[in-house]
């Protein structure tokens, strides 16, 4: 019974390590596990003695996988089965087509079953995310005080949240200033401005875009008791890659504004604009937007927003922010300016989920 039993446990151990994958470099030394992934860059392997080993592709002379992979290749196609290294080509063993020869740079990617079980969640993950799923963003903060002769408050409170899919965008913002100096006992007010609204974007191609939005505001020293802005448009990206997104846009909104002297102003507006998105470097990036409102119900006069942020990360949650932000109206009430211009900066504490 007992020679039974190191017979079978003998016999375990050789299938398994006829079973194991083999990586043989280009001098020489081979690493035997199970291949896990590949892509243009990396193979990742996973050893017994050493976990998940990650070699250079370039590196790489020879594989030999008993186990399924999935190969991804360039024209969308993925192709399964056992892989061998054959006269500098990859050859596939499929269960239904039986064996295909592929050209190394063909392949785009390599999976192990369990992996490309989970590339597939993910993108179905992407097809119909959970109310809560795939949202990221951040909240910004800033602050600054004084004491003595004078006292000062300076608070600055902002944040944004966005949700992209392969097929939609959704976007939230929202930021508020507020300053108060005291001087001699008397304190004023120095700064009170709101702003929030949100965007749902759907994307019609890689390029084309429709949205529709609306935007509150808030402004103490323009008067402005509340703005209600709605409206929607047509969008195109010149540029959308993963370190960069330019998209011009435009289309028409009602306009509804209420001031604290009793200017109540209705009217439809025409809106044209930009917008740019870019990752400068692994720890800056830069956004920036433009839009421009003629009136349509009253000729000449227009609205300008612009707003822009530059970001330094200092870890995975952690950045600190500089935003710029102007608002302009060519019409204001009597007694307060046409500009309206906020600098903030402070700290960013992003998430993602």
């Amino acid at each position: 019974m007992k020679r039974t039993l190191l017979l079978c446990l003998a016999l375990s151990l050789a299938c398994s390590a006829a079973a194991a994958d083999v990586v043989t470099l280009k001098n020489g030394d081979r690493v035997t596990g199970a291949i896990v992934r590949a892509d243009a860059k990396a193979l990742t392997i996973k050893t017994d003695a050493m976990g998940e080993v990650a070699i250079a592709r370039d590196a790489v002379a020879t594989i030999a996988a008993d186990q399924p992979l999935y190969l991804g290749l360039s024209d969308g196609q993925t192709v399964v089965g056992t892989v061998r290294t054959a006269d500098a080509n990859l050859r596939v063993d499929t269960r239904d087509t039986g064996s295909v020869t592929l050209a190394p740079t063909s392949v785009q990617t390599i999976r192990s079953e369990a992996e490309q079980a989970a590339y597939l969640a993910e993108i179905e993950r992407y097809k119909n995310p959970g109310l809560l799923d795939l949202w990221s963003g951040a909240v910004d903060l800033g602050l600054s005080l004084t004491s003595g002769n004078s006292e000062n408050l300076n608070f600055a409170f902002g944040g944004h949240a966005v949700r992209e899919t392969k097929r939609d965008k959704t976007s939230f913002y929202f930021a508020e200033v507020y300053g108060r100096s005291e001087v001699a006992g008397v304190s004023e007010t120095t700064a009170n401005a709101i702003r929030g609204g949100g965007r749902y974007e759907v994307f019609l191609s890689d390029r084309w875009t429709v949205f529709g939005f609306g935007d509150l505001e808030h402004d103490e020293f323009q008067q402005l008791d509340l703005r209600l802005v709605l409206g929607g448009g047509v969008g195109y990206y010149f540029i959308k890659n993963d370190r960069t997104e330019f998209q011009v846009f435009g289309g028409g909104n009602l306009n509804k504004e209420y001031f604290s002297d009793d200017t109540r102003r209705t009217s439809g507006e025409i809106m044209v604009g930009q917008g740019l998105s870019s990752k400068i470097s692994d720890r800056f990036s830069f956004l920036e937007r433009f839009a421009v409102f003629p009136n349509l119900s009253e000729g000449g006069e227009y609205r300008m927003i612009f707003d822009s942020s530059a970001v330094t990360t200092l870890n995975k949650w952690l950045a600190w922010h500089l935003t710029f932000s102007d608002r302009y109206i060519s019409n204001p009430v009597p007694g307060s300016e046409s500009n309206d211009i906020l600098l903030t900066t402070g700290l960013r504490l992003s998430f993602a989920r």
